[in-house]
C-alpha cells in the first residue's frame, strides 16, 4: 500500500516519487491513448465494442470507456455486475454461467434495477437447465414485484464452446435447441451468441491466431445460420479479445468486440507477435517498486506474490532508454529477485525505485485497493487522481 486508506487523495498533485511502495500504478497518458486507439479501430470496422470490467473492476474506468463509445461493460461475476450498476453503468452483460438459485434471484432483481433506469441486463447460459433456472427466478421477480415488474425482460445469449474449452454448447444444433427454449419464456430475450475465444489471445504467432480465430467464425456463422433457419433473428454475435479482435472486427460475423485488455496491456501480451494491421496498444500498468536489499549476484525489491498476479508468469521490470535490462525473479509473498540480463553486471542500487509490468492484469488488480494515476511520465510525472478498484474481491 501506499498510503493508508484515509489519506489517499493526499497523494494527488504530488510527484510520483512520492508514491510509496508497492504500489499499483497507472500511466493516465499511455491509458488514455489505447482508450483512444481502441475507440478509432471500433470506429472504422463499423463494430461495437463492450470492454471486460473484470479487468480494472473500477466504475470510473468503465464510465470513461462508454464515454469513449463503448455500448457497456462485461463482467464475470453477479457481484461484479451488481457493483457496476450500483455506481451507475446502466448497460452490463455478464458473460458467464450463473446457475445458483441465490444468485439467480440477484441477477433477476438486478435486471429490475437496471431496467427502472432505462438500461439493460445481459446474461450467457449453455445448458436447458441454465435457461429454465433462470426463467423461474425472472417469473418470481416479476410476481413479487407486481405489476411494475412485468415488462422486465432479461438478454440472454447462448454461450458456443468456440475453442476456449470451458464454458459453452457444441456450435450447431445444441445451441440451436438453447435458443429455441429461450423463445419460450416471456421474461428472457434471445439476444444473439456468445462465441469467445480465450485461447486464442495468447497464441504466440499472429498467424496462429488467424487460423484459431477463422474456426471460431466458422462455428458462430454456421450456429446463427441454423438458428435464422429456425425463424428467430441472431442480433448479434460477441466475442473477441484483445489478441484477436482484428479478426473478429473483419470477419462480417462479429458486431461486437468484448476486449478488455487493451487498456492497460501486461507481460503475457507483450510476448504475442503483433499483427501490423492491429492498434498499437502500450503497457500502462505498473508496479511500483523499490530495491530494499543488494548483494553481489543480486538485489531484492519489495513487490512479491501479494502485489501482483503470478498465473501467467513473473513480471517484466521496465527498462527506461539506455538503463540496464534486469530480470525479474521468484521472491515470495513480500520480495522480488533482480539479476542482471543480457550480460550486464551492474546492479540496482539500495533504495532504486522500479517498475514492474504485471504477468497479468486482471487478478493483479484485484490484489489493490486503489489504482494510482499519474501523467508525464513515470519518472517524473505526477499523481492526478486516485481511482478505486470498487469490485475487488466481487467473486459470487
Amino acid at each position: 500500500m501506499s498510503a493508508p486508506a484515509a489519506h489517499w487523495g493526499e497523494l494527488v498533485g504530488k510527484p510520483v516519487s512520492d508514491v510509496d511502495t508497492p504500489a499499483l500504478v497507472i500511466d493516465l497518458d499511455a491509458m488514455k491513448r489505447n482508450l483512444s486507439r481502441m475507440a478509432e479501430f471500433a470506429k472504422k470496422h463499423h463494430i461495437l465494442w463492450r470492454p471486460h470490467a473484470k479487468l480494472h473492476k473500477s466504475v470510473a474506468l468503465a464510465k470513461m470507456q462508454i464515454k469513449a463509445g463503448a455500448v457497456g461493460v462485461c463482467v464475470q461475476k453477479t457481484a461484479e455486475a451488481e457493483v457496476m450498476v450500483a455506481g451507475g453503468v446502466r448497460n452490463v452483460y455478464i458473460t458467464n454461467q450463473v446457475i445458483a438459485p441465490g444468485k439467480l434471484a440477484r441477477v433477476a432483481a438486478l435486471t429490475q434495477q437496471v431496467a427502472a433506469h432505462g438500461g439493460q441486463l445481459a446474461i450467457a447460459v449453455d445448458s436447458m437447465d441454465g435457461v429454465v433456472r433462470l426463467a423461474k427466478a425472472m417469473n418470481e421477480a416479476r410476481a413479487g414485484d407486481g405489476a411494475a415488474g412485468v415488462a422486465t425482460v432479461i438478454d440472454v445469449f447462448v454461450e458456443i464452446d468456440v475453442g476456449q474449452g470451458r464454458c459453452g454448447v457444441e456450435p450447431g444444433p445444441a445451441a440451436v435447441l438453447l435458443a429455441l427454449e429461450i423463445r419460450k419464456h416471456p421474461a428472457l430475450r434471445f439476444a444473439g451468441l456468445q462465441a469467445y475465444h480465450g485461447k486464442a489471445q495468447h497464441l504466440r504467432r499472429a498467424q496462429e491466431r488467424r487460423e484459431a480465430t477463422s474456426q471460431a467464425v466458422a462455428a458462430a456463422l454456421s450456429t446463427r445460420q441454423l438458428i435464422e433457419a429456425q425463424g428467430m433473428a441472431v442480433d448479434l454475435v460477441t466475442g473477441a479479445g484483445t489478441g484477436s479482435l482484428l479478426q473478429e472486427a473483419a470477419s462480417g460475423v462479429y458486431g461486437e468486440l468484448q476486449a478488455g485488455s487493451f487498456l492497460f496491456m501486461d507481460a503475457d501480451y507483450a510476448q504475442n507477435e503483433r499483427d501490423p494491421a492491429q492498434p498499437h496498444f502500450e503497457h500502462a500498468l505498473f508496479v511500483k517498486t523499490q530495491v530494499i536489499s543488494s548483494k553481489s549476484s543480486h538485489a531484492v525489491c519489495d513487490a512479491g506474490h501479494k502485489s501482483h498476479a503470478i498465473d501467467s508468469g513473473m513480471p517484466l521490470v521496465h527498462a527506461f532508454a539506455g538503463e540496464r535490462v534486469l530480470d525479474y525473479f521468484n521472491g515470495g509473498d513480500e520480495h522480488g529477485i533482480l539479476r542482471s540480463a543480457a550480460g550486464c553486471t551492474r546492479l540496482p542500487a539500495l533504495g532504486q525505485m522500479l517498475w514492474l509490468i504485471p504477468g497479468h492484469c486482471d487478478p493483479t488488480v484485484n490484489l489493490h485497493d486503489v489504482m494510482i494515476g499519474v501523467s508525464g511520465g513515470l519518472r517524473s510525472g505526477v499523481v492526478r487522481r486516485i481511482i478505486q478498484v470498487d469490485a475487488r474481491g466481487a467473486m459470487t
